[in-house]
């Protein structure tokens, strides 16, 4: 897949074809690119359920045709009772990675959907909530496909969700794995996205579904309650942004690691790197990760208990220039380092009025908990059993806190006047995809498409394993490989158009209308467009 689609009336792209059908529907029946990125939202979250749901988090960066941009953090805070002392009561060491401890964070995927249609029905009244969930609600109740890479995923995680309440009685039929093409049905969420629909997304945390959510989660054994959902909202938050040649890249706050993949393009605009996928290209790109990381992992977390502020550093350039200095040219740095996981979805659209949007939602891990709650259909998240169980330090458990976030939707606007809108899912590979995808098309010119689907890798953790070698598709030039080799990177091959690298994807809107978009091959999805 290298040719890059092209339309002037409005384009949406997603990991999952009919999301990004159900979102250009929304743009065909006027609504704004907001609109068509919440009906592709809730459709990814009953056509793509083992990477995102509507008991995750999301994070949304909208680019207004005025120059503004704008981000909101739709991510849930530990619940009140999470705290030291339960999880000791529960003879635990460490948090749970599945099941109803796992469960100790507040969804805010719904928040985000609410704040963000605000800011849409400013601008015009726009489409209502039955119809923005329209295609979710039909696709849970009558039925989907269940994709290969769902099936194979689902097949591979059985043996640790099969036995989490809920999981087995909607996505293991008849008690085995499905296989691709069989029909996934969740007739409890169809229910849920029509009391959404009638009731208002703001009944997910006040009214009476958030009490059926609690009741639910209070039975099933996780920490939290009513109260935690009552005092959740989204916030509108100013985006983190940074310059290099041409352009003014925008990523968003912590508690996620925006400020790391706004690093690794800034220190990289310092390097010499002549040739595209090149030595000097792949060796610059993962070195600057290296940086980049142990910045983010010193410094990010929740912004509340952070000392420094992120933008602070992306403003300081000398600080970005002494970084790049510490990036030798030749030899790989040491990196013996922990890395973080997560499964997620990335999504854009752009409307024919100019406002772009990038939007990600995750469940953190692929089907998050596993705990899918009986009266609603809903696989809520695991996001905060990342959670240290210490009385303090980076990422520890408290009770309000939010956890750190893989999750960082990129956009760029550029001196001509272009506008890019880009993000991809894949944990600690998101800033890494994203370096990869918008250097080969901005610094070196490739095709957009072309950009997408060219080879990438990965520094640190592939799912479901612990390692901190350095992944990469055998699709690279071998004497590239042998050059990095030499250099002291320690390798490992992994197969072409390997799901590990990502679903990502990438619209770009120009002075003139145009618009241009890529999706992602390693993904079952597909670039929308009129």
């Amino acid at each position: 897949m290298l040719n890059t689609p092209r339309s002037l009336r409005g384009m949406v792209t997603s990991p999952h074809h009919l999301a990004s059908q159900a979102g250009l529907d929304v743009l065909r029946d006027g609504g704004t690119a907001i609109e068509a990125v919440v009906a592709t939202a809730a459709a990814l979250a009953v056509v793509y359920p083992h990477m995102t749901g509507i008991g995750g988090d999301a994070f949304w960066l909208v680019m207004w045709p005025d120059g503004r941009t704008e981000t909101i953090d739709a991510c849930g805070a530990a619940a009140r009772r999470a705290d030291l002392e339960f999880y000791r009561a529960a003879g635990c060491d460490t948090i749970p990675w599945r099941g109803p401890l796992a469960a100790n964070t507040v969804a805010g995927t719904v928040s985000g959907w609410d704040l963000a249609l605000e800011w849409s029905h400013a601008m015009q009244p726009g489409l209502g909530l039955h119809r923005l969930l329209r295609d979710a609600i039909y696709y849970a109740e009558q039925g989907v496909p269940i994709t290969e890479g769902g099936a194979a995923l689902t097949a591979a995680k059985m043996g640790e969700l099969a036995a989490v309440p809920g999981f087995r009685q909607v996505f293991l039929p008849g008690g085995h794995a499905p296989r691709a093409g069989d029909i996934l049905h969740n007739q409890a969420l169809a229910h849920t996205l029509r009391r959404l629909a009638g009731d208002g997304l703001d009944s997910f945390y006040r009214g009476a579904l958030a009490r059926d959510l609690a009741e639910d989660l209070r039975q099933l054994g996780s920490p939290l309650d009513l109260a935690d959902l009552n005092t959740h909202h989204a916030q509108a938050r100013p985006p983190l942004h940074v310059d290099i040649g041409g352009a003014r890249l925008f990523n968003m706050a912590p508690p996620t690691q925006g400020v790391a993949s706004l690093l690794i393009l800034a220190l990289f605009d310092r390097l010499r790197a002549e040739d595209v996928d090149g030595f000097d290209y792949f060796h610059g790109l993962v070195e600057a990760t290296k940086q980049a990381f142990r910045y983010r992992d010193t410094h990010v977390g929740d912004p509340a208990f952070m000392s420094v502020a992120a933008q602070e550093v992306l403003d300081d350039a000398l600080a970005l220039d002494r970084m790049a200095l510490d990036i030798d040219p030749e030899i790989a740095a040491p990196w013996p380092h922990p890395s973080q996981a997560g499964d997620t979805v990335w999504m854009g659209a752009v409307d024919a009025d100019g406002v772009a949007v990038s939007m990600i939602q995750s469940v953190y891990f692929e089907y998050g908990s596993g705990v899918v709650l009986p009266r609603s259909g809903i696989v809520w998240q695991n996001r905060g059993a990342s959670f240290r169980l210490a009385e303090d330090g980076w990422n520890a458990l408290r009770p309000g806190r939010k956890p750190f976030h893989t999750l960082n939707p990129a956009g760029a606007r550029f001196a001509d006047g272009r506008t890019m809108v880009y993000g991809t899912m894949g944990g600690e590979g998101q800033p890494q995809t994203q370096a990869a995808v918008f250097t080969r098309y901005a610094r070196y010119g490739v095709p957009l498409q072309q950009a997408v689907t060219a080879p990438r890798w990965l520094l640190g953790r592939t799912w479901g394993e612990s390692s901190t070698s350095l992944k990469y598709e055998d699709r690279f030039a071998p004497e590239v490989i042998a050059q990095m080799a030499a250099a002291g990177h320690v390798l490992e091959p992994m197969p072409a158009f390997t799901s590990t690298m990502g679903h990502a994807g990438a619209l770009v809107l120009h002075p003139s209308g145009l618009i241009e978009g890529a999706t992602d091959p390693r993904s079952d999805g597909m670039v929308a467009a009129w």
